[in-house]
C-alpha cells in the first residue's frame, strides 16, 4: 500500500461521522474506493417502510468520493467538497449494507471530478448515483 492510500485510509477511519454510521472501507487505490455501511435501524429515515434515511447515503456518498480524490495518483494530502450531486434512483432495501464505489477521474491543478454509485445487496440496481468537485490540496506532496 502507497504513502497516500495509507493517508487516506486513516483519515476515513479517524473521521467521528463515519465511525458513528458504522462505515467500513472495503478497498482503496488509483483514484477508486470502496466504502460500505451496514444497515443500522437507528439510520431509518422512513419508519414505515425501515428505509435508510437519504441523509445517510449522502455522507456515505461524499466520504468515498473525497477518498477517491485523496488516493488519486495526482490527488492531494487532503480535499473537500465543492460540489456534489446525488440522484437518488430507489430507496435502499431495509436490512441490507449500502456499499458507496466511487472513481476519481479526472484531476486539474486545483479541483478533482468524482463519480460514485451506491448499491445494496442488489448490485444491478442503483441506489443513488454522485458526480462532484473536490478541491485538490497536495500540501507538500
Amino acid at each position: 500500500m502507497s504513502d497516500i492510500e495509507t493517508i487516506a485510509r486513516q483519515f476515513i477511519e479517524a473521521l467521528p461521522h463515519a465511525q458513528a454510521l458504522g462505515m467500513r472501507l472495503e478497498s482503496i487505490g488509483d483514484g477508486v474506493v470502496v466504502i460500505s455501511m451496514p444497515y443500522d435501524a437507528r439510520l431509518v429515515g422512513d419508519p414505515e417502510t425501515g428505509v435508510i434515511h437519504g441523509g445517510a447515503v449522502s455522507a456515505l456518498m461524499d466520504t468515498a468520493s473525497g477518498a477517491s480524490v485523496m488516493c488519486h495518483p495526482a490527488g492531494g494530502l487532503s480535499t473537500a467538497t465543492l460540489d456534489l450531486r446525488i440522484d437518488y434512483m430507489r430507496p435502499a432495501t431495509p436490512g441490507q449494507t449500502i456499499r458507496t464505489r466511487a472513481e476519481c477521474h479526472h484531476v486539474t491543478r486545483s479541483i478533482a471530478f468524482v463519480r460514485a454509485v451506491a448499491t445494496d445487496d442488489d448490485e444491478g440496481r442503483p441506489v443513488a448515483m454522485a458526480t462532484g468537485a473536490f478541491t485538490v490540496d497536495r500540501g507538500s506532496r
